[in-house]
């Protein structure tokens, strides 16, 4: 750090860094920390370079953990950066000082080392670093006991929701405006208000993007641990005292960081002319300097993103979800449920006028329609599908508003498109995107409306060309053959079981149902039924092979054939729920039962489905009755206008009535046991520009993320 520095691996070496990390104390007063926050080096642009940077962290940390016990110059530090940011909210009238770019550096290194602090100790350790002080000097922050830890935690917060992403014509009657705009008119010619307002975005972008970049590496001592931590020293902070109010500003800030996705600035865009005050010291930022900070805020997770992709996403978003998504997941306090859950759980659309309820302090508004086009957007990554999880599961506020939109399809596409490209999607996120499908199936409205709405050339089905679907029929299509995937590949009961469920949830409402999603239905019974025939010719040929044998145990062959018939069941359940719910609206249905009747034949006396298999023995008996009438040699239009005219003459009262067909999403006991390993997973993949070696992490297997 500090003017002289120009690459990573000369970070070791830099005499800024080997006095912050030596043996003097440094007072908080002292000079030094405006030529250590001058700092000008490479930052880094790819893995190799992160983890370089990492190597070179904990080289300096090793000798600060050695020296501030005696020195406290780590809390000189974080005393610089808040007295700092002290002057950066209240100043409107200092018109030499850029502190915002101090902050921000000052903020920069405290993350650095943060990291490697928390990856290397426990937090009664960590929490002993923040207590030591300084013997050099008096101090300028004031003699009494201050919890750092507490401070800087909530100054972060403060950052975060408190500096606004300024824009030119916003915001001018703020001091930060003021006083940039009388900065900027000493030193440039030109419009203040077109010039200035892109570089106050950039560099408030800067410090918000650092801010919620240090509040995940507090948090980020979850990694090191392989139990799930319930007692937590920052957990009981970002719960208690001086955080707590800042609860719902703070998950209501992040919300619109993700929703507004807004670009990171170009390199060399925010470039401020150094400027040095009467006493030489230097306090502006260099356009070499600018330039190669901007660098680290491009960055992806490691490995995870190439240029290209980084030129199209937003740092700020991606973070800011992340710590939301951290937050929301954090286990309840043993006094009090975790705040920011409920502050999620409880929000608002600014459309809704109705009071809040005074037993959650943490309500707020959100603007709905913003919150739903940006969920459409980005579903693409894990994060997004698990907030929009989160959101449908947890704040019946915004279900109602999702099942009400008349656009449902520009949710439900992009949940379907994850389903479609399962043997590129993680468990975990394909985990997420079915049970959002069983979640939204649980509502009769939607099962109604799906139906009704057309799509044209959905290209990325690659299966057979689909020129015009319902949204209903390619719903269908795709849990169907998520299904058939999962028999031939991963075989997990959990997926078969939402996969069926969420078919369950809508049998009763099919309509007009497009011939090749009537076929996959029947075809998909035909591939259970093929399986239960095997599974039971190799139970019976293992049975009669063990006679006369003692040797070895038998295989299980009758938990496999309970599994078989429990989906079999299932599936002739959900053809049935259509018959008698809605025969008249699914010829298909119909002509592909009536094709494929000899599937059926062997089910109907299965002591397992022979209650079942009743109105669809009924139905194969009454339609093919009315084929064989009509003669032979029937066209498919024949057939079809055969099965619509039967379809009004068919008697419903023979239809035997069964309960209605529906399943409700609950999670797991102690769902924290998925997802924080899940959430943290997905801050190690995808987290911008930080790195932790693999060997520390015990949360999770390395392939798990």
């Amino acid at each position: 750090m500090g003017a002289n520095s120009s690459s990573i691996s000369e970070l070791p070496e830099n005499e800024y860094l080997q006095k912050l990390s030596g043996s003097e104390p440094i007072s908080e007063n002292d000079p030094f920390w405006n030529q250590l926050l001058s700092f000008s080096f490479t930052t880094p642009t790819n893995s190799a370079d992160l983890k370089l940077l990492e190597e070179a962290t904990i080289s300096v940390c090793k000798s600060l953990v050695e020296k501030n016990p005696r020195t406290g110059n780590l809390g000189s530090l974080i005393k610089v950066f808040l007295s700092r940011t002290k002057e950066l909210k209240i100043s409107a009238e200092c018109q030499n000082h850029l502190f915002i770019w101090q902050a921000h550096n000052a903020l920069f290194i405290i993350c650095c080392l943060l990291k490697v602090f928390i990856s290397q100790m426990s937090e009664e350790e960590l929490q002993l670093h923040f207590t030591y002080e300084e013997k050099a000097g008096p101090s300028s922050y004031g003699t009494e006991c201050e919890d750092l830890i507490e401070e800087l935690l909530c100054c972060l917060i403060q950052l975060i929701v408190e500096i606004p992403l300024l824009y030119p014509c916003q915001h001018t009657d703020s001091n930060w405006w003021k006083w940039l705009c009388s900065w900027y008119r000493g030193r440039y010619s030109g419009g203040v208000t077109s010039a200035l307002g892109y570089a106050v975005r950039d560099i408030t972008y800067s410090i918000s993007l650092e801010a919620v970049t240090t509040l995940i590496v507090f948090l980020s001592c979850q990694l090191f641990h392989k139990e799930i931590l319930r007692e937590s020293i920052i957990h009981r902070y970002l719960m208690h005292g001086r955080c707590l109010p800042y609860t719902s500003r703070l998950v209501k800030t992040l919300l619109y960081n993700f929703i507004r996705q807004e670009r990171s600035p170009p390199p060399g865009a925010h470039v401020f002319q150094q400027q040095t005050d009467g006493g030489g010291l230097l306090y502006g930022i260099a356009s070499g300097v600018a330039t190669g900070l901007w660098t680290v805020f491009t960055l992806g997770g490691v490995g995870s993103k190439s240029s290209a992709q980084l030129e199209q996403c937003s740092p700020l978003a991606s973070q800011s979800l992340l710590l939301l998504l951290v937050l929301a997941n954090l286990t309840d306090a043993p006094d009090i449920p975790n705040p920011y859950r409920q502050a999620i759980m409880s929000f608002k659309n600014t459309q809704d006028n109705t009071a809040f309820s005074s037993s959650n302090p943490h309500a707020f508004q959100i603007n709905f329609n913003s919150l739903y086009t940006a969920l459409c957007e980005q579903q693409k990554s894990d994060q997004a599908t698990l907030l929009l999880y989160m959101l449908l599961h947890q704040n019946s506020n915004m279900r109602t508003y999702v099942l009400a939109r008349t656009d449902i399809e520009n949710l439900v596409l992009p949940i379907l498109e994850i389903l479609y490209h399962v043997e590129e999607r993680n468990s975990h996120h394909v985990y997420m995107a079915l049970i959002i499908l069983l979640i939204l199936t649980e509502d009769d409205g939607f099962n109604r409306s799906i139906h009704e709405v057309i799509l044209k050339n959905i290209t990325w089905y690659a299966e057979r060309v689909l020129t015009e679907i319902s949204l209903g029929s390619l719903l269908i299509l795709v849990v169907i053959r998520t299904i058939q995937y999962n028999m031939t590949r991963t075989r997990d009961k959990y997926l078969h079981t939402n996969c069926l469920a969420a078919l369950a949830n809508m049998s009763a409402q099919f309509r007009s149902l497009h011939q090749y999603a009537a076929q996959r239905i029947i075809s998909l019974f035909s591939l259970l039924s093929k399986k239960h025939n095997k599974v039971l010719e190799q139970a019976t040929q293992s049975l009669r092979g063990s006679l006369g044998s003692n040797d070895s145990p038998l295989p299980d062959y009758a938990q496999d054939l309970n599994v078989i018939e429990e989906v079999i069941r299932m599936m002739l359940e959900i053809i049935n729920s259509c018959l008698t719910n809605s025969l008249h609206h699914n010829p298909n249905l119909v002509y592909a039962l009536l094709y494929k009747r000899d599937l059926f034949e062997q089910f109907r006396t299965h002591p397992s489905f022979q209650d079942i298999m009743q109105n669809i023995d009924l139905v194969i008996s009454f339609f093919s009755s009315r084929l064989e009438q009509a003669g032979a040699e029937l066209s498919v239009e024949r057939v079809l206008e055969i099965i619509k005219q039967g379809a009004v003459a068919l008697p419903k009262d023979r239809l035997r009535k069964f309960p209605e067909l529906k399943f409700k999403y609950v999670e797991e006991e102690q769902p924290e046991e998925f997802f924080i390993p899940y959430v943290w997973s997905l801050v190690y993949n995808s987290a911008v520009a930080l790195y932790w070696n693999p060997r520390d992490i015990q949360l999770f297997t390395m392939d798990s993320g």
